[in-house]
C-alpha cells in the first residue's frame, strides 16, 4: 500500500516551488551561455479595492528562501525524470545566490508601482526566485493591510482592544495559515488561535472552547462548572450554544458559586452590539470577547453602535482578506547587462507597462504625517528618505532581521504617519506617489526606441 503525504515544503523541496517556465528558461539560459546580470523588480500595479496602502510583509521568509535554495539529491532526480538534461541538472546542483536583494522593511507603507523588493543578480539565480518571491510577499502584504485596517479602527474608535487570529481553519492551505498568523500579528494583531504558528513565530496563543464542549454535556451550567474546575480564573465560557443572555446567567452562576473570577466571555453568534449591552447587564466586571464573521466594518459598526466588549477573534475575513480577496504581485525584468554596462528595459503590452531602471523610492513628511512619495531612478538624487534597505549583497544577507515586535512596532508608527483619509475603510484618499522627472524621461526615451525598434 503506498503511503500518504502531507505536501510539507521544506528545504530538501523548496527549490521546485517555481513554476515550470522558470525552471526551463533556467536551463536554456545556462546552456546557451546567457546569465547576464539582471535586475528584477517586485510590486502591485494597483493597490486591491478600498485599500489608500499596504504593508509590506513576508521579507523574513523571502531571505530565507534565497538563502537557502538548493538543488539536492531529492529535486535533481525529480528533474531528471521531467527531462531536464545531464549538464544542466550538474550546473544546479552547485546552485547559490551571488545577487543582491534591495527591500521594503515588514511593516512599511507601500503604494501602487513601488518596489516591494528589487533582485540583482546573474538572470538565471534571479529569475527562478519569482514563483516563491511573488507567494511569500503578495499574500503576508495583503493579510498584513487588513489586519492593519482593522487595528486602526480599534485605534480610532475603541479602548485597546486585543486583536486575535482565529482564522487557520479558513485559510487556503496550512502554510497559508501560518504565513496569516504571522503577517495579522505585524498588522497589529496580538496573537493567533493556531499553536504551530505560535511556536515557528513567537506569537503569543490565545484560545476559549468550543460549541462541542458544551453540547457534550447534559445542561450548559456542567459544562460551564467542569471547565472553570479545569481552568479556574483562567476560563474564558462561551456563552451562545443555546442562548446568550441565559449562558451569561448561567457563566455568573457558577462563578458565584465556586468563587472563581472568571477571566472572560466569548459571544459568537447573533446581533453582537445588542447582545454585549445584554451580557453587560448579567456580568460588568467580565471581559467579552467577539467572533463571528469579524472584520474591520463590523469592528466599526460594533462600536458605533455602542457594543461592549475586550477584544475580537477575526477569523475567515481576516485570512482571506475577503472584501479584497487578492493582491496581483508581479516580478518584473527592469533592467540588463549588454555590452559590459547595465541598461534600463521595460514592457510595452497594454495595461502591463512597466518602468525601466532599478529604483528609488524616497518618501517626505512633515508635521508627523506623511506627504508623498518618489519613485525614481537608483543612483537618483531625491528628496525625502529612502524606504528599500539592502538586504542581501554579494549572496550573503548583510542585516539582521528584526524580531516581529519591530515590525509590528514600525506598522503601526508608519501607520500613524498616514492621514486619515487615505487609511478610511471606504473611498480613501490616493496618497501623492509621483514619477520622478528622470525616471519619466527615461520611460519615454526607452519607449520610442523599443517602438522604432519594433517597426523595423
Amino acid at each position: 500500500m503506498s503511503q500518504t503525504t502531507f505536501g510539507y515544503l521544506t528545504d530538501a523541496n523548496a527549490s521546485l516551488f517555481t513554476d515550470l517556465y522558470e525552471l526551463r528558461m533556467l536551463q536554456a539560459y545556462v546552456n546557451q551561455d546567457h546569465n547576464p546580470t539582471a535586475t528584477f523588480s517586485l510590486f502591485v500595479r494597483d493597490l486591491p479595492p478600498n485599500r489608500g496602502y499596504m504593508l509590506a510583509a513576508g521579507l523574513e521568509q523571502a531571505i530565507h528562501y534565497i538563502e537557502t535554495l538548493s538543488f539536492g539529491e531529492r529535486t535533481l532526480e525529480y528533474l531528471a525524470e521531467e527531462g531536464f538534461d545531464e549538464s544542466f541538472l550538474s550546473h544546479l546542483s552547485e546552485f547559490e545566490f551571488t545577487g543582491e536583494v534591495r527591500a521594503l522593511p515588514e511593516g512599511t507603507p507601500v503604494f501602487a508601482n513601488e518596489p516591494l523588493l528589487e533582485v540583482t543578480a546573474p538572470i538565471a539565480q534571479a529569475q527562478v526566485l519569482e514563483t516563491a518571491l511573488i507567494n511569500q510577499i503578495g499574500y503576508q502584504s495583503l493579510i498584513a493591510t487588513k489586519a492593519s485596517r482593522m487595528r486602526d479602527v480599534v485605534d480610532r474608535k475603541g479602548d485597546g482592544q486585543q486583536l486575535i487570529d482565529f482564522g487557520s481553519r479558513r485559510a487556503h492551505g496550512t502554510d497559508a495559515g501560518m504565513k496569516a498568523a504571522r503577517a495579522a500579528y505585524i498588522g497589529g494583531f496580538d496573537g493567533t488561535s493556531n499553536v504551530a504558528a505560535g511556536e515557528a513565530f513567537g506569537i503569543p496563543i490565545s484560545g476559549t472552547m468550543a460549541h462541542s464542549w458544551v453540547q457534550s454535556f447534559d445542561r450548559e451550567r456542567d459544562s460551564f462548572e467542569t471547565f472553570v474546575d479545569e481552568y479556574g480564573d483562567e476560563s474564558v465560557l462561551l456563552i451562545d450554544t443555546y442562548d446568550t443572555v441565559r449562558g451569561a446567567e448561567h457563566a455568573k452562576e457558577v462563578a458565584d458559586e465556586t468563587g472563581t473570577s472568571i477571566r472572560g466571555v466569548r459571544l459568537d453568534s447573533g446581533d453582537l452590539a445588542a447582545l454585549s449591552k445584554d451580557v453587560d447587564e448579567v456580568l460588568p466586571d467580565v471581559d467579552q470577547f467577539i467572533s463571528s464573521g469579524i472584520d474591520e466594518y463590523k469592528i466599526d459598526d460594533f462600536f458605533d453602535r455602542g457594543g461592549i466588549g475586550a477584544g475580537f477573534g477575526p477569523g475567515t475575513a481576516l485570512v482571506t482578506s475577503t472584501d479584497a480577496p487578492k493582491v496581483e504581485g508581479v516580478y518584473k525584468l527592469v533592467a540588463v547587462e549588454r555590452d559590459g554596462e547595465m541598461r534600463p528595459t521595460m514592457k510595452l503590452s497594454t495595461g502591463k507597462v512597466t518602468y525601466p531602471g532599478a529604483k528609488s523610492v524616497r518618501r517626505t513628511e512633515a508635521d508627523g504625517e506623511y506627504t508623498g512619495d518618489v519613485i525614481g531612478l537608483r543612483d537618483e538624487d531625491l528628496p525625502g528618505e529612502e524606504q528599500l534597505v539592502t538586504v542581501i549583497d554579494d549572496g550573503e544577507r548583510v542585516i539582521d532581521l528584526p524580531d516581529l515586535e519591530e515590525c509590528k512596532a514600525r506598522a503601526r508608527t508608519h501607520r500613524r504617519k498616514l492621514s486619515e483619509s487615505i487609511r478610511r475603510l471606504e473611498d480613501p484618499e490616493p496618497y501623492d506617489v509621483r514619477i520622478s522627472d528622470d525616471l519619466q524621461a527615461e520611460t519615454e526615451a526607452l519607449q520610442q526606441e523599443l517602438e522604432a525598434r519594433i517597426s523595423e
